[in-house]
């Protein structure tokens, strides 16, 4: 048996239709005996269902996913569970359990703008990853597994991230684009143990935020909406049934207002990397 899971930096990654890795996990008799992250290698749900069924995947897990995904899903015989999140061992050990049940990713309503009220998060990191960012450079880790342990912090010195905190390190494929790119060629030359302080610019982080990115909506033409806060983070879906995270910034008694832009969009960061191994 094959499980397979949208994979970005150990988490579920939340974009079916947009993700770059899979890792594979091949189970025999309940148990994991071993896996490994391989590339997407096609762009849309089409490609994406065929790579796993030409990988004998049995069964996908994985967080948003639209309607047309879900079919090319079920024509190859890939079994779905979707709708998780957080660590993707611990997704595969719990469906193996029998405990990780397919919630769905979005809802089957849609309005003019083609949107739908996904699952909720309660919160979102960041300076982990951006998989929208193709890093293109050249250094001696660059296609690397790399492990690194962080810390993120605004110039006012205020911390925003650590993986120190977390008690272990992050991991990631260097020059794979999981990373904002600043981050990423900041990594692709560093010697295992050596320690780097870099200091990236908007453009080379999370860019700079995108004033389209910002709209409004009838609270009425989005089941679900109602319930939503000021402030609060939530997948809507788009037209083509992926799924994006936005976050709630102004609401009154007819209109809701969403901004799609990255948390983290227009503002310098700083880090102190430290490599800690590469494979």
């Amino acid at each position: 048996m094959k499980i397979a899971v949208t994979y970005d930096n150990g988490n579920i990654f939340q974009h079916f239709g947009r993700t770059e890795y899979f890792k594979v996990y091949n189970v025999e008799d309940e148990k994991v005996i071993s896996s490994e992250v391989i590339g997407s290698n096609g762009v849309g749900h089409g490609a994406l269902a065929g790579l796993l069924a030409d990988q004998s995947v049995d069964v996908l897990i994985c967080g948003g996913i639209g309607g047309g995904a879900q079919a090319a899903l079920a024509e190859a015989g890939v079994e779905l569970c979707a709708g998780a999140q957080g660590d993707t061992d611990q997704a595969v050990e719990s469906y193996l359990k029998g405990e990780l049940i397919s919630t769905g990713a979005n809802c089957d309503h849609h309005h003019e703008e083609g949107h739908s009220c996904g699952g909720h998060e309660e919160g979102h990191s960041c300076g982990d990853s951006c998989g929208a960012h193709q890093p293109a450079f050249t250094g001696r880790n660059v296609n690397k597994t790399c492990r690194v342990h962080y810390k993120g912090t605004f110039n006012d010195g205020t911390q925003f991230d650590s993986s120190y905190d977390r008690g272990e390190p992050l991991e990631f494929i260097c020059g794979a684009g999981q990373m904002i790119r600043g981050f990423d060629a900041a990594v692709a030359d560093m010697e295992i143990g050596q320690v780097t302080d870099i200091h990236l610019m908007p453009e080379e982080a999370y860019g700079m935020p995108d004033p389209n990115a910002i709209f409004t909506v009838e609270i009425a033409q989005l089941p679900g909406s109602e319930d939503l806060a000021t402030g609060q983070q939530v997948y809507l879906t788009n037209q083509y049934g992926q799924p994006f995270l936005v976050k709630v910034t102004a609401k009154d008694k007819t209109t809701i207002t969403f901004d799609a832009n990255h948390e983290m969009a227009g503002k310098e960061l700083n880090f102190r990397i430290e490599l800690v191994e590469v494979e």
